[in-house]
């Protein structure tokens, strides 16, 4: 099975990318081989599959960034239509800035069109035969669910409740009880019940969901079907796996303890550090202009310092100060003591508001990561008192603070801006999920996550 920081990627997900990458290709490829005829084509091969190449991977680019790729939901074709047609636009501007700056690497235009007319249509009925492939559930994987709790109906929602969903339950082990099932998935008292009720029926995986397991699991069936084959796997491991976060409420203690990950070696840290510098060094050096631009009007606008700092948590829990473009009134907090930023937050100034849609106010916080407060991917850094709040409800809270605070990370790419305990919550999922895969490999691919986030202006406020 392939796995990407130890999240599962179906098969048919991974061709469903590739084909598509493919039909861009060789479209263009059999268009300008149409035109140019044997003799010439054979003559500029290689010149050809590196210029299919180029449009190929920025193509491809373009959908991931129009939300393309997130199946999640079911969409028409109508709407598959409108947003290829915008992603190929956007595309299409990057490559003119490609071409003019390697003229040698433009496609002729007759070429270029009548292969772009041919993508279209060749991307738009593969994506019409994926998406029936998708609502009729097919090639998945049929699973079992040892449990009917809280735990089960979790993992329910997260394989019954997406539409590119791997699995499909294939049964609930226990108790009958109302919980999220939409496919009406049948209870059996136990799994001698499941086998005589359901003869011949291939099980290929058990998941074991139970919230209490002292005493409760069946432990001889289990192994019983481990020899036979059946993977059998704990219900918060399988949670990971397919959702990219911890379940904070059903982990116990002991399941981060013999948990691989959670560590980086003196190597790696010592390789993470010199990325964030040279990261950073690189990011305010091409963003120079926008920032002084943003000093200029937030001085103009609003009556107060350019910047503002203030206190936050960071690593071992040791307070440092944290720098930003000030985006909210002087006077934002003069009426009470700290509260989360709400949506529409009328303490934002107009110039404000703008520079947090495109988290230009994050930039100074590059100063932190120079001086070694923060890291350019991590957990996002809080407030000391929201810190004492949320440690004291929420479990396993303050691990968080075991790695430095990041400008950006896996939580603020994967969940939207947090302005509640409940967010907090969820956030600290994808913290944990992100401590325990922590890598260069994974931070770099935060750092791309993020660009899509700012360019799409998601998770701000």
């Amino acid at each position: 099975m392939p796995f990407l920081f130890n999240k599962y990627y179906h098969f048919r997900d991974i061709i469903f990318f590739l084909g598509e990458g493919l039909l861009i290709f060789f479209s263009l490829l059999v268009v300008d081989w149409m035109y140019q005829g044997d003799f010439m084509f054979g003559m500029n091969v290689f010149k050809e599959i590196y210029r299919a190449g180029i449009v190929t991977v920025i193509f491809q680019m373009s959908l991931y960034f129009f939300d393309l790729y997130d199946l999640k939901n079911d969409l028409s074709l109508t709407v598959t239509a409108t947003r290829i047609t915008q992603a190929f636009g956007v595309g299409c501007i990057f490559l003119g800035g490609i071409y003019y700056s390697l003229p040698e690497m433009i496609i002729p235009s007759k070429v270029f069109w009548t292969g772009y007319l041919i993508i279209c249509v060749m991307i738009l009925l593969w994506r019409a035969v994926y998406y029936f492939i998708l609502r009729k559930r097919m090639f998945v994987q049929e699973i079992v669910v040892l449990g009917t709790g809280r735990l089960a109906e979790d993992i329910s929602r997260e394989i019954e409740g997406k539409q590119d969903s791997s699995y499909k339950i294939l049964g609930f082990i226990g108790e009958r009880k109302t919980i999220y099932n939409p496919n009406n998935a049948p209870f059996f008292k136990d799994l001698n019940e499941m086998e005589r009720l359901v003869p011949g029926k291939h099980i290929e995986r058990i998941v074991v969901a139970l919230d209490d397991r002292r005493g409760t699991t069946p432990i001889k069936k289990l192994l019983k079907y481990k020899m036979q084959g059946v993977v059998i796997e704990q219900g918060i491991s399988f949670y990971e796996r397919v959702t990219g976060r911890l379940l904070v409420e059903n982990m116990e203690p002991s399941w981060i303890i013999y948990s691989e990950g959670f560590s980086l070696s003196r190597w790696q840290i010592m390789v993470k550090r010199l990325v964030d510098i040279l990261l950073s060094l690189a990011i305010l050096f091409f963003s120079s202009p926008i920032m002084l631009l943003s000093a200029l009007i937030i001085k103009i606008e609003s009556a107060g310092p350019v910047f503002y700092n203030q206190e936050r948590v960071g690593n071992k829990n040791v307070p440092f100060k944290v720098y930003k473009f000030r985006s909210m009134r002087q006077d934002a907090e003069q009426d009470g003591g700290a509260v989360w930023a709400q949506e529409n937050d009328d303490r934002v100034t107009f110039f404000g508001r703008l520079i947090r849609k495109f988290r230009i106010d994050e930039l100074p916080q590059l100063w932190n990561v120079l001086k070694g407060d923060m890291s350019l991917v991590g957990p996002r850094p809080e407030r000391p008192v929201f810190v004492e709040m949320l440690a004291e409800t929420i479990p396993f809270y303050q691990i968080r603070h075991d790695v430095k605070p990041g400008i950006t990370g896996w939580a603020q790419v994967c969940y939207p801006y947090g302005a509640s305990q409940e967010d907090a919550l969820r956030k600290l999922e994808y913290d944990l999920y992100y401590m325990k895969n922590l890598s260069i490999p994974m931070d770099l691919l935060v750092v791309f996550m993020t660009v899509k986030t700012v360019l799409c202006k998601k998770g701000s406020r």
